[in-house]
């Protein structure tokens, strides 16, 4: 037997919830901003060998006690590490390899040199300039494919998602690299297809509007969609999680920014999307 869930009951108290969090993330941003690693801000980056490879994790505890940021640090060849620091001065470059040669007296230094950051101002810009085409260009599928109205509730999501993420890694000033563009990107996919199952299934019941009226026919769909929706959401969680508590500090901007966007993706195409339709709708029920 099919459960029936009135999950519009929620969609008021869950336009406010967004709308606080969104507000907060904003907050964040603007007072707190965003801890950038060295793929935005540059930094060094030094090349050592050990005649015994010491663990990574044995060389980030060391380097922590010098850098204020966090370093990246990973295995180079056999018995070699390479560091990246945010740190570009020559004094900070000399502190990490002193307390590395008091750690690790086999330590010797192969070369080191001042990096520029990997995603500069121009790759910001035009990161910036590629979403905002392909946001026009989801609304204009949408419109033509559904209607106008379900255009700008499924881009809502997706804004409401994104921030949400960005607003969690100014609170908690957790480092944000190169892979933190490549789950906000994910991000705006997850959410935009789970908002677009929903809204097709909106549209397939559309023709029961007069008879059901519109919140039992949205809440129907969001029903009706219920379980393809779970799925979804614990088959790429589950991995995410995973990578969360064992992907250690090379994958924690892409895996707790993944973690974050998920569910405030599944949340919002189930709640958000369809509570802003269902509003809309009542405030102008002729509009397309």
């Amino acid at each position: 037997m099919n459960r029936n869930y009135n999950f519009m009951a929620l969609r008021r108290p869950a336009l406010s919830l967004s709308a606080v969090l969104v507000l907060a993330s904003l907050a964040f941003l603007f007072t707190r901003g965003l801890n950038l690693g060295i793929d935005f801000t540059g930094g060094n980056v030094i090349q050592l060998e050990f005649d015994n490879l010491p663990e990574v994790a044995e060389v980030r505890k060391v380097v922590s006690g010098v850098v204020a940021q966090e370093a990246m640090i990973q295995k180079f060849g056999e018995k070699g590490v390479i560091i990246r620091t945010n740190e570009d001065t020559e004094e900070s470059r000399e502190q990490v390899i002193s307390v590395l040669q008091k750690a690790f007296p086999d330590m010797k230094v192969s070369g080191y040199e001042k990096v520029g950051p990997v995603v500069g101002g121009e790759l910001r810009r035009q990161a910036v300039i590629g979403v905002s085409i392909a946001l026009v260009a989801i609304l204009i599928y949408i419109t033509v494919r559904f209607r106008f109205r379900f255009a700008v509730v499924s881009v809502v999501p997706l804004v409401h998602d994104v921030l949400i993420a960005l607003g969690f890694f100014s609170l908690t000033q957790m480092e944000v690299s190169s892979s933190f563009i490549a789950a906000i990107l994910t991000i705006v996919g997850y959410s935009l297809n789970n908002t677009i199952i929903i809204l097709d299934r909106i549209r397939e019941n559309w023709r029961d509007l007069g008879r059901d009226g519109i919140e039992k026919l949205v809440n129907d769909s969001v029903n009706q969609t219920l379980a393809r929706t779970i799925n979804t959401t614990l088959t790429t969680l589950f991995p995410v999680i995973a990578l969360c508590v064992w992907g250690g500090p090379v994958l924690q901007a892409f895996s707790y920014a993944m973690l974050v966007g998920i569910i405030a993706g599944t949340y919002s195409s189930m709640l958000v999307a369809t509570g802003a339709l269902i509003e809309w709708y009542k405030a102008r029920p002729e509009s397309r």
